[in-house]
């Protein structure tokens, strides 16, 4: 079977796994679960992102979905994946696709599926649609329905909810001068949409399939060139959006890179601090320790999750969770979306620093104040098959008593094997969406950092 989804759908490299032939099992098992939804009568929509092919692969998507007899709306052009979640959940239709690899490679593409709710597919129902995949027919006869398919301004409509869940006022009414770094992606012409285009520096926000020869991810490696720009023309912070922009990374006016921990923690802060607001909170396995402080500090109840958003979104929808996100850059507020969403974690963070009248190393060098310093990396190992098994093997069942001479406190072997040691924790877990092994560490210096990542590293 060619068709394999992991943490966040299904992925694979174009013409190798990701075929017109794979994407047809796809688009007929995952129509076989809309068709049992109770809302099939209302139709499913498909969007796509800027990479080579997505909206062929779409349209051939939307083809296969109304052969079944599934009322499609196609969006009529890129789009981001939280576009795709809402459109899903306030047209009730009974499900969305994504046609997007999200923040892999070039050669990569993808086909997200999303829930009547507005959010990933929860983990049963990616398992129904896996074994519809065993039963459907290769040779079925696909038979567009033109009638069926109806060309839709999904992004307006997102850009619009966007308007009324954000002070876009005292953002503008600031004076902060941004940088927006579209990764290529599908959020690329988002930011500009919403402020004035006077405010904005745009980035790499044209249509180019290779990305650069980089991965459209919102992390240090890939943004050295942007970093550079942003420093030439003098502004206060930059908002960094990963292929389908659903995955958030930012600079402050140092362009010093604020990660998603930091960002998250400064969103909780104000949510209950400033804003009053109660709930429950979720984070994945992978996360800041400074949550699980925010949230004693304040009473409120943590989720510990394993790693992808599905896990965070499924929570949402049944439990008062009031934010919830992962440490690759993705972030959710409920009363939002019950989905990550890049855009509107970007600009909810310029809208608090305009509202507080801090900058970013403000916001953060108040983390620091409270909580002390810390800081987080990762490495991503491209290794053989025996030297990937070797670390695995080596970090299994709690077997380290110390990390690069600091003596080990605690084990957890949720998602991955995951060890607390003295000021900090490190995780080792093979990657859900590519063939490489993901090193993280968090710890209360950098050089720390450093060290315990070069030390696991060399596990055997």
């Amino acid at each position: 079977m060619q068709v394999k989804f992991g943490t966040d759908g299904w992925r694979a490299i174009i013409a190798k796994e990701y075929t017109y032939d794979n994407l047809k099992l796809a688009a007929l098992a995952s129509g076989a679960y809309f068709l049992s939804h109770p809302d099939k009568s209302n139709g499913v929509c498909v969007g796509y992102d800027t990479r080579f092919m997505s909206k062929e692969f779409a349209q051939y998507t939307a083809e296969v979905l109304s052969s079944m007899g599934l009322k499609v709306f196609l969006a009529d052009s890129f789009v981001s994946t939280p576009a795709v979640s809402l459109y899903t959940r306030d047209k009730r239709l009974a499900g969305g696709v994504m046609i997007t690899a999200s923040h892999n490679p070039p050669q990569y593409n993808g086909f997200k599926i999303k829930a009547s709710f507005g959010g990933p597919a929860n983990p049963e129902v990616i398992d129904q649609i896996e074994q519809n995949l065993l039963t459907v027919d290769p040779q079925a006869d696909v038979t567009p329905a033109p009638n069926l398919i109806a060309m839709t301004d999904i992004k307006s409509y997102y850009v619009s909810y966007l308007k009324s869940k954000l002070d876009l006022k005292i953002i503008r009414n600031s004076g902060l001068k941004i940088a927006h770094n579209g990764m290529f992606g599908a959020g690329q012409d988002m930011i500009t949409r919403l402020l004035d285009e006077s405010m904005v520096n745009c980035y790499h926000c044209s249509i180019n399939p290779g990305f650069n020869g980089i991965n459209p991810e919102p992390i240090p490696k890939y943004i050295g060139d942007f970093v550079e720009f942003f420093k030439e023309v003098e502004t206060d912070v930059a908002i960094v959006n990963d292929g389908d922009a659903d995955r958030v990374g930012m600079l402050d006016e140092k362009g010093e890179f604020v990660d998603s921990h930091k960002l998250f923690a400064i969103i909780l802060k104000y949510l209950v601090e400033q804003k009053g607001q109660r709930g429950e909170v979720a984070k994945t396995f992978a996360l800041t320790d400074v949550i699980d402080k925010l949230c004693q500090k304040h009473d409120l109840k943590m989720h510990l999750l394993p790693v992808g958003f599905k896990h965070v979104s499924r929570l949402m929808t049944t439990n008062d969770i009031l934010i919830g996100g992962e440490e690759s850059g993705g972030i959710g507020i409920t009363s939002f979306l019950p989905e990550r969403d890049g855009v509107y974690i970007g600009l909810l963070i310029l809208e608090i620093m305009a509202l507080r009248q801090k900058t970013l190393t403000g916001l953060v060098e108040e983390l620091y104040d409270e909580f002390g310093f810390f800081s987080y990396n990762r490495l991503d190992l491209h290794v053989a098959e025996e030297k990937k098994n070797a670390i695995i093997s080596a970090a299994t069942g709690g077997k380290l008593k110390s990390i690069a001479g600091y003596a080990v406190t605690g084990f957890n072997d949720l998602d991955g094997y995951k060890y607390h040691f003295e000021g900090g924790w490190l995780l080792i877990r093979p990657s859900g969406t590519e063939p490489i092994l993901r090193i993280y560490c968090e710890a209360d210096s950098t050089e720390k950092v450093e060290k315990v990542l070069a030390f696991a590293s060399k596990l055997s």
